[in-house]
């Protein structure tokens, strides 16, 4: 069987999946024979239909691009992909559901680049829930696709360390590159004719991560001061965090840190405590460093606060008695 070239068809939709669109297009062995992606969507003021980032790029490189509402439930758009032949699909971030009927078609099948150290983390964000739940690590999982999902068995694994200070942004930057560089490698091994051997996932050890909602973004102050700096870093940028204003104006928290120390302010939760942007917390102590008030930009706590955007002694979070959905 020759392994000296690969024609691959790539399915991405969102800027995650543009580096590892960009580098199978730059490999001097890979064709990159067609792109799948979602529909254009409206965005903006004006509501405009806006193709997708991978749409973009492979517009830029005139690569035929296919947008199907759906594979599940489309047979023609099924006869399609698999009237491509192509040796095998990379996929990054496509957003709709493959029937078995694609996923078999190539003839290696579709390798799907997963942010997450798989098991954990099967789903939806798993950027953003690991941030959440105050994970060390994050990383990458080049696995074969399967029904299930993100349950087939794993090619590779490399893992990247999530900071103290780590946004949902940043890992998702270098989580883009790191996959882009891994999938490389996995299809240099398959044409060298040593694919990886695969792995299956041991399921006890799955957890699963949810899509975000909106209103997830609202900051509970009777929270510890850690866990809510686990989700304003998660929640950067999307879906954003914010809070209410004593006037009952949203202000949105941008970034600030923790205070690593046991005191624990004896105001209630969600009070203004300083000219430095110290909040009251459940337990400890939060300090917004940048925020952007209902209306208003981006800025500094201290520019806000010298702007009476409100007041050391206010109480964020207060509406008919609760704080952050906790009673007061």
């Amino acid at each position: 069987m020759d392994h000296s070239s690969l024609k691959v068809i790539f399915m991405g939709t969102p800027d995650f999946s543009v580096p590892a669109l960009q580098r199978l297009i730059d490999h001097p062995r890979i064709e990159v024979m067609a792109v799948y992606t979602q529909p254009a969507r409206p965005a903006g003021r004006g509501q405009q239909l806006k193709p997708s980032p991978v749409q973009m790029t492979a517009d830029a490189h005139h690569i035929p691009v296919y947008t199907p509402k759906s594979l599940k439930r489309d047979a023609d758009a099924v006869a399609v992909f698999q009237g491509l032949n192509a040796d095998i699909a990379v996929v990054a971030a496509y957003g709709l559901i493959l029937p078995l009927s694609v996923l078999d078609a190539p003839r290696y099948g579709c390798l799907n680049i997963h942010a997450s150290l798989l098991p954990r983390w099967r789903g939806a964000a798993p950027i953003q829930r690991a941030i959440e739940a105050g994970d060390t690590q994050s990383g990458i999982t080049i696995m074969q696709m399967a029904e299930g999902l993100d349950t087939g068995p794993m090619l590779r694994k490399e893992s990247l360390a999530i900071e103290p200070v780590t946004t949902a942004q940043m890992l998702h930057d270098d989580l883009s590159a790191l996959g882009a560089k891994m999938i490389i490698a996995v299809l240099e091994d398959i044409m060298a004719g040593n694919a990886p051997s695969p792995e299956s996932q041991d399921d006890n050890l799955t957890s699963y991560a949810a899509m975000l909602k909106k209103e997830e973004g609202l900051i509970n102050w009777a929270d510890e001061a850690a866990k809510i700096d686990l989700k304003i870093r998660a929640f950067t940028p999307w879906p954003g965090c914010y809070t209410t204003g004593a006037d009952g104006k949203r202000i949105k928290i941008l970034a600030g840190e923790w205070i690593k120390d046991p005191v624990t302010a004896t105001a209630h939760a969600g009070t203004i405590l300083s000219p430095a942007g110290d909040i009251a917390c459940g337990q400890g102590i939060y300090r917004v460093k940048m925020l952007q008030p209902e209306n208003s930009k981006a800025m500094d706590f201290k520019s806000a606060l010298n702007g009476k955007k409100f007041a050391i002694g206010d109480q964020w979070g207060v509406t008919g008695g609760v704080t952050g959905g906790v009673t007061e």
